[in-house]
């Protein structure tokens, strides 16, 4: 067998295989004889089958199994021996390759365009990357204390209902004369929120309410909202569709809401017993570093988009790409030149971008073990239980589920690809010239629109 290469330009080349009849000759004989031996034809016991009757039979088809996995086999070995990195896969020559003969050739040739993969040199050191930072500001230190403060609040009774109260108490339906009617619908102990009456003359009878008095309303004026009122009053949505009369409603209690207030209890409640926060200063402190950490997603988003965008411009890398739409269009049958048109500049720089993060892992060494995959499929399914508002999950379950996971070959390599585009993005920074800088958050947004 002989195998030789021509490249035409620095990104395509030309391979030539010719395979002979001593590469071959032994294996397709051994194999004929097999066959006769398995062979059971109409007129022949099993095993005596002529020979001649074999070859004619079967001969070409096992000629061209030998020959095509030798070719297979030994051109990727080739390709091995030679440290040769393509792109795609090897395709037919469309001028050179001569038509097979299976019937009357003994050698043959196959002659393959293959892209080669360009070296790619990047030299970090010199590439300037910026990041930044989204500043805490004092305003966004208030909200999200008062957004804790509320989180962390209860309702307390009061005496006088306010605009936002909680109300309570008792429904009684009542006749047309406005007596309470007999066996009319009567739910005890519902609670009822003013804010949420659209009755604006019924919303300012409540205020100044006390626990004790009553007031009389139709609650489907009140409240605009049939299907509301239905769960209100605890019956079916038929009844509800139906219902037009008055009720009376006497309140019992009356609560408002009242968020927690700042005390070394709270810092105790949300941090724990052996917090180190003991003063307003150090809550604050503590809340500036959350904040600051919950930006640090959006930072690290934007740092990769940027870096993405930077090496590839500054790689100047080329690819064949009149190759690369001919093996497309290969590897995805039916698909017409227009189709992959369209798509084409989305997949030449995301082919770029691999080539490079292909690149740096390769200089840096970086390999993604079994053991962070596993970590990474835990994570994703305690993030499943938890936005099911499971959070006392057992291992056992976890478990389970991330195994389930990566048993998915397509959520497999998902990950590999997340995990490992993380360790090129660390190395970026550790290596490049990165550029801080302290923006607004509202500056930031615009950056990501």
């Amino acid at each position: 067998m002989n195998i030789t290469r021509e490249n035409t330009d620095g990104l395509n080349a030309v391979i030539k295989v010719l395979i002979e009849k001593n590469d071959y000759g032994k294996n397709v004989a051994d194999k004929l004889k097999e066959y006769r031996k398995k062979a059971s034809l109409p007129g022949f016991r099993p095993g005596f089958v002529p020979a001649s009757l074999i070859q004619k039979r079967f001969g070409k088809a096992i000629l061209a199994e030998e020959v095509n996995q030798l070719l297979s086999h030994n051109l990727a070995g080739y390709f091995k021996e030679e440290n040769l990195s393509i792109l795609g896969e090897p395709l037919p020559n469309e001028t050179i390759q001569k038509p097979i003969d299976w019937d009357a050739d003994d050698d043959f040739e196959f002659v393959f365009d293959v892209a080669l993969t360009p070296q790619i040199d990047i030299p970090l050191s010199k590439t300037r990357v910026p990041y930044y930072r989204i500043k805490v500001t004092g305003e966004m230190i208030d909200n999200q204390i008062s957004n804790i403060l509320n989180r962390m609040g209860k309702n307390v009774p009061v005496e006088v209902a306010g605009e936002k109260s909680l109300l309570r108490g008792d429904f009684c339906q009542l006749d047309a004369e406005g007596n309470d009617l007999s066996e009319g619908i009567c739910p005890k102990g519902v609670l009822i929120s003013a804010d949420l009456i659209k009755d604006e003359v019924l919303k300012g009878t409540v205020l100044g309410m006390k626990p004790g008095e009553s007031m009389v309303f139709d609650p489907v004026v009140a409240y605009g909202d049939r299907h509301e009122v239905g769960h209100m009053l605890n019956i079916s949505h038929e009844e509800a569709e139906k219902l037009d009369s008055n009720f009376r409603f006497t309140i019992n209690e009356i609560q408002d809401f009242e968020p927690a207030g700042i005390s070394e209890a709270l810092f105790t409640q949300i941090y724990g017993e052996n917090t180190e926060v003991k003063t307003v200063e150090e809550f604050r402190d503590r809340v500036a570093e959350e904040i600051s950490s919950s930006f640090n997603y959006s930072s690290d988003q934007k740092f990769g988009i940027d870096a993405r965008n930077i090496l590839l411009s500054e790689s100047g890398l080329t690819l064949p790409e009149e190759f690369l739409k001919r093996w497309l269009k290969a590897a995805n049958k039916g698909m017409s030149d227009e189709e992959i048109e369209k798509d084409f500049n989305s997949f030449l720089i995301d082919l770029q971008w691999q080539l490079i993060k292909n690149s740096i892992s390769a200089a840096n060494n970086l390999k993604v073990e079994e053991e962070e995959l596993i970590n990474y499929a835990r994570s994703l399914a305690v993030a499943q239980y938890n936005q099911h508002g499971i959070f006392d999950i057992s291992e056992d379950h976890v478990e389970r589920l991330s195994k389930m996971i990566l048993e998915k070959e397509e959520e497999r390599e998902r990950i590999y690809r997340r995990i490992s585009e993380g360790k090129v993005i660390q190395v970026i920074r550790e290596q490049a010239e990165v550029e801080y800088h302290e923006i607004s958050k509202d500056e930031f947004s615009e950056m990501m629109k």
